[in-house]
């Protein structure tokens, strides 16, 4: 593939020309291997890393198209709809629309749900050659007559597996019924299994199938490190790693929306600047979030697994599984949102006792052992390495205080009775490290089916 150029791929001057400014010198694997069958008109189902260019990889060659065959009517048809299954993914491949096709004159629309409905109807009122839809909102906006896909040439499923997650199938369905049965399909995703596979399949016909990596691996530039840590003591690891560690931009994975609004939370009331963003948060707030992140606004962002797919950080440093996911295929497009495009990354997950079997499932997945690590050795404020545990604040406090000369009942003698008081029959509160909220130290399984 080393010879391969966007050029010998058959994409026009322009969009060569627009490639070459933005810095792309050749096309990553993905993109070599289905451009030139897209544009051949063959159905095409893509195996990639998340971060290796999947967009692009069908993006180009639709500009191709429409640029070399402009649609006639003046309120133009959709000609491709590319679904995806959230907002923040759904912006972003209109993003990048936007970018490669600067110079085309294809119009691209994204609709999706969280933002007015009114405001994409007016919107699709001017017509629009690329449609980008998450499945709900598009099937709301057809109900409402503002959207046919009669005319559509080219239907696109990107992140396939997570739409299928998410419970989407009957959604999709039901829009494959409104899309002319003569046309392309193109499905991409990171990860594939048995549903992906079935639902790829009924879609195409006579596919190619193409795949980029070794199926549900991640990068090699990212290095994956796992440590043993009580559940209790998370949100103070994770704060003593940011601090200690310099850490300027990491992403932090949380199983549900509390428990990334707790986190994000607790790290704000260390001094640490972190935002939150999951489904109960408005559009607006998600990407005000997001964009501090990207500038160095803000050094943290908390993200449920619904809410980060699809967001594109150029080099990102480190990404952490505060909690480990409990559908291992997350766990592959958690750790893609670091080591993109070539650069190096750390994906650092912490595993509590209660989600070994967890971690045990994304091992079968990735086929890759992790080691559990215990927590690495740190410094005390003297610079002395220590053990984890024993540079915990509430152990520092207590030593701090026996200091001041509280000492210890020495070893035999029996420590003097205080006077009886009036007895509490209430079941006592379970013992917690000073400074976390009790919120954050359950250690109660995780309840399973609960999104962000």
């Amino acid at each position: 593939m080393s010879s391969v150029s966007f050029a010998s791929l058959g994409l026009n001057s322009q969009l060569q020309q627009t490639l070459q400014a933005l810095g792309y010198s050749k096309p990553t694997s993905i993109q070599a291997q289905a451009i030139e069958p897209a544009l051949a008109g063959d159905d095409l189902i893509a195996e990639a890393q998340t971060g290796t260019g999947k967009t692009a990889a069908f993006a180009l060659p639709l500009l191709h198209r429409f640029n070399a065959v402009p649609t006639a009517e003046k309120v133009r048809p959709v000609r491709a709809l590319v679904l995806a299954p959230t907002r923040e993914l759904a912006i972003q491949i209109k993003e990048s629309f936007f970018e490669y096709g600067a110079a085309q004159g294809v119009r691209t629309v994204a609709v999706f749900g969280g933002v007015r409905m009114d405001t994409q109807m007016h919107q699709m009122r001017r017509g629009t050659d690329v449609l980008v839809a998450t499945p709900g909102r598009l099937l709301d906006l057809i109900a409402q007559g503002e959207i046919s896909l009669q005319q559509v040439e080219t239907l696109v499923l990107d992140e396939a597996d997570r739409m299928l997650d998410l419970g989407f199938i009957n959604d999709i369905k039901q829009l494959v019924k409104k899309i002319p049965a003569r046309r392309q399909t193109w499905l991409f995703s990171a990860t594939f299994g048995p549903a992906v596979e079935k639902l790829a399949r009924e879609l195409t016909t006579e596919a190619r199938w193409f795949k980029a990596h070794k199926r549900n691996s991640a990068a090699q530039s990212v290095q994956q490190i796992t440590y043993a840590v009580d559940n209790r003591d998370k949100a103070q690891a994770l704060r003593y790693m940011i601090s200690n560690g310099g850490w300027k931009q990491v992403m932090v994975f949380a199983r549900t929306k509390k428990r990334a609004d707790m986190v994000t939370e607790h790290l704000q009331d260390a001094g640490i600047s972190a935002a939150a963003i999951h489904g109960d948060k408005k559009q607006r707030e998600r990407m005000q979030a997001l964009e501090q992140f990207k500038s160095g606004g803000i050094r943290i962002l908390v993200a449920t697994d619904v809410a980060a797919r699809g967001l594109d950080i150029e080099a990102l440093p480190r990404v952490v599984n505060y909690d480990v996911p409990q559908q291992a295929e997350a766990y592959v497009h958690r750790i893609g949102r670091t080591g993109r495009a070539g650069s190096s990354g750390q994906a650092i997950t912490f595993v509590s006792p209660d989600e070994r079997s967890f971690l045990a499932e994304i091992e079968t997945l990735i086929k890759r052992v992790l080691k559990l690590k215990p927590l690495p050795a740190l410094k005390d404020d003297q610079g002395q390495s220590v053990l984890f545990e024993d540079a915990m604040p509430g152990k520092r406090a207590r030593a701090a205080k026996q200091s001041r000369g509280v000492q210890k009942t020495p070893p035999g003698t029996k420590p003097k009775q205080k006077k009886a008081v009036a007895q509490d029959n209430s079941e006592p509160e379970p013992p917690r490290k000073p400074g976390i909220r009790p919120s954050l130290l359950s250690t109660r399984s995780p309840k399973k089916g609960r999104k962000g």
